[in-house]
């Protein structure tokens, strides 16, 4: 029956084709939950003798979006060759010879900014520089590298289609979300204000403060809690709402308060949860987009929704991370958003974690409606406006006005605790106090010179002047903390042995590098990642300060395709997969090693061990990988030949010396089979010699 594209993807489409058939570029930057992917799909399809290769960051985000494409009514697109990027990286001139294509896709092309993605993508262009390309991405700003435009970088700066998340809601291509500001947080800030206060000096300044703690406390007291909230404002009370958290120990704690939070909107609430790293995470992301029963149905998260991946009926979602970075937070509040939602069917955007004030916020999102708003009337298109506002449900306003007012109060002391940082001085020759160090008037000096550090580097919010920095220098002040310095030495570490060794793939067992100990700290850094904590510690901006320098955040990932590949050039050479157990490439890559390795995976997948992917084992078998332990294999070819050879010659009266015309010492075989069959061998082997009459005749 075919898809029917929205308007706004049509128009798209069209201007794409147009776009890559002149240009030979074209980027199309849509918002999430728009369809983007079905722009692309309807390329394939307009063009099915046409080879396109379809380039993305995971098998798991292509697989939903064709998912999505068919439940349209589209039929799987058959020209489709398609790749990860990691997979890209690793493929050789001549396998990226072989891909030919008419078209090349580059999906959340953004993420070709990263270093080893990168460089894949450029190998690929350079090879097709004639090739049309066409990019689909949310954004082509990145925003914590550099505010690096890709459009610009990948696509010369031709843009077939944009479209903000403002404009997109003032169209109704998306519905405007509810948007839920709490005070959730607010409580934990009191308590940071409330021991700033307690620990100022002076007199006046601690009862101007408890006058502004005691409003706060009041408003708060007054305020609902989060169970309240979820009540009043989930409009569905047995829909689906994903749940954003920061790490893997953050999820755990806050679905333990699940009964807490929702009980008055389902005493009964279901309750998943998914992270990227997590090898049961695709089973539980379909059951949870299958389940259709009468309850609410709660999805925590950490990072696997972030990107690509929808969910049709989404009522909502909850925002429990707080994040700095634009493309991230446009994601996931995108999740609520949805181009085939019916008008009126708004989602709700729970914000517990006042992203409101961070780089991009729903603020942002209210301008660039705004925005959208002039244009088209300035234009004389008032008929495509259908949204100029859409609700927020501010429950804080007031809170952060008395905040502010406390902020400013207790700024206040900041002479006495230079005074006292003076006095630090004196005593150490430094500023370098421990965090939680504490004089004996009990003024925490060592949070205050943390706040000041983190102030000025703009993590916190703050004022500090130019003339308390010139001052605070003149004591010595190292700006940088002691975590800060931490990850500058051993990341000037990283680049060093980058440069040297073109690579990060330190061993963990012997991974000192200098003075440092750098595999150990890299693969902490992996872990970091993979699991979700310490992100304060490894930001956003660092990761992809590493991912700049070569990082490799799934190794055995990245060594199974380096050791692929080492067995497709084996392969092409010797035309098969028989490895000698200690064959060696000229690279070093122990492939004889690997491929034993591979087959007792294989033979093992129920072992709990690590698994093979369908992806991995149907890509060996394109290469003839057979499977049987390569002894057994061996035994099998040879007896294959022994068979042969009595079919012809009508015994098995062989020369010791006699050779087949593949090398295949078959006089020796036949020699050790009787000598083995003599002492006692495997039945079903003893079985298969009886057949052809070893043992029944003489040498």
């Amino acid at each position: 029956m075919g898809v029917t594209l929205y308007r706004h993807n049509r128009k798209a489409y069209e201007a794409a084709a147009d776009m890559l058939a002149k240009k030979g570029r074209a980027a199309v930057i849509h918002p999430t939950g728009t369809g983007k992917s079905f722009i692309a799909f309807q390329l394939c399809e307009k063009q099915p003798d046409a080879v396109v290769c379809w380039l993305s960051p995971s098998e798991y985000i292509f697989r939903t979006q064709l998912e999505s494409w068919k439940a349209a009514g589209g039929e799987t697109p058959g020209n489709i060759h398609f790749y990860t990027y990691a997979r890209l990286m690793m493929m050789q001139e001549d396998e990226l010879t072989q891909i030919r294509p008419d078209y090349i896709i580059l999906d959340e092309f953004h993420r070709c900014g990263a270093k080893m993605w990168g460089q894949g993508v450029q190998r690929l262009l350079a090879q097709y520089p004639e090739t049309p390309v066409l990019g689909l991405s949310a954004t082509n700003v990145r925003y914590l590298d550099g505010q690096r435009d890709m459009a610009d970088e990948l696509f010369d700066g031709n843009i077939a289609s944009e479209m903000t998340l403002g404009d997109a809601i003032v169209r109704g291509i998306l519905n405007p979300p509810k948007y839920v500001l709490s005070m959730y947080s607010c409580q934990k800030k009191l308590e940071r204000y409330r021991d700033r206060a307690k620990n100022a000096k002076s007199k006046a300044v601690r009862a101007e403060a408890e006058k502004y703690l005691e409003a706060l406390r009041r408003a708060l007291e007054k305020a609902d809690g989060l169970d309240k909230i979820f009540w009043k404002h989930m409009t569905d009370p047995v829909g689906k709402y994903l749940v954003f958290c920061a790490s893997y120990e953050h999820m755990q704690e806050m679905i333990a308060k699940v009964p807490d939070w929702f009980a008055k909107v389902d005493k009964k609430p279901l309750v998943y949860s998914v992270y990227s790293e997590d090898a049961q995470a695709e089973a539980e992301f379909a059951r949870f987009k299958a389940d259709v029963s009468n309850h609410l149905k709660l999805l925590f998260c950490i990072d696997m929704l972030n990107e690509g991946i929808h969910v049709d009926d989404v009522s909502g979602v909850i925002l429990l991370r707080p994040t700095v970075s634009p493309i991230i937070y446009k994601q996931q509040i995108g999740r609520a958003l949805s181009a085939g939602r019916k008008q009126g069917e708004n989602a709700v955007i729970f914000d517990v974690v006042m992203n409101i004030e961070n780089l991009y916020s729903i603020g942002t999102v209210e301008d660039e409606m705004q925005a959208a708003v002039r244009y088209y009337r300035d234009r004389g298109e008032s008929e495509l406006i259908v949204n100029e506002h859409f609700h927020i449900t501010d429950e804080v306003q007031d809170c952060m006005r008395l905040f502010q007012k406390l902020n400013e109060t207790l700024g206040a002391s900041w002479e006495l605790m230079y005074q006292t940082a003076e006095q630090y001085f004196e005593t150490h020759g430094d500023l370098e106090a421990p965090k939680r160090y504490v004089t004996e008037d009990r003024l925490s000096l060592g949070q205050w010179l943390d706040t000041q550090r983190k102030v000025r580097a703009g993590k916190v919010k703050g004022v500090l002047t130019e003339a308390q920095i010139a001052r605070l220098d003149q004591l010595g002040m190292r700006w940088e903390s002691k975590t800060d310095r931490n990850w500058e030495r051993y990341f000037a570490a990283a680049q060093a042995y980058y440069r040297e060794h073109g690579d990060l793939l330190v061993n963990v067992r012997d991974g000192k590098y200098g003075d440092v100990d750098l595999g150990k700290w890299l693969a902490q850094l992996r872990t970091y990642k993979k699991s979700g904590i310490r992100t304060a510690y490894l930001t956003p901006e660092r990761v992809e300060a590493l991912e700049a320098i070569g990082m490799v955040w799934d190794v055995p990932d990245y060594l199974w395709e380096q050791n692929y590949y080492a067995a497709v050039q084996y392969h092409q050479e010797y035309g098969n997969l028989d490895v000698p157990y200690y064959y060696v490439n000229p690279e070093g890559v122990k492939l004889g090693v690997w491929i034993a390795n591979t087959r007792f995976a294989r033979r093992n997948q129920d072992s709990g061990r690590a698994k093979l992917t369908d992806e991995q084992i149907a890509r060996l078998n394109e290469l003839g990988m057979i499977w049987e332990n390569r002894n057994n294999a061996v035994w099998e070819k040879a007896y294959a030949a022994a068979c042969r050879y009595r079919k012809q010659h009508g015994s098995l009266n062989i020369p010791v010396a006699y050779v087949t015309e593949d090398g295949l010492h078959l006089g020796r075989w036949i020699r050790k089979q009787r000598n083995t069959y003599s002492k006692g061998m495997n039945a079903e082997r003893r079985r298969k010699l009886e057949e052809i009459g070893v043992g029944q005749e003489g040498p």
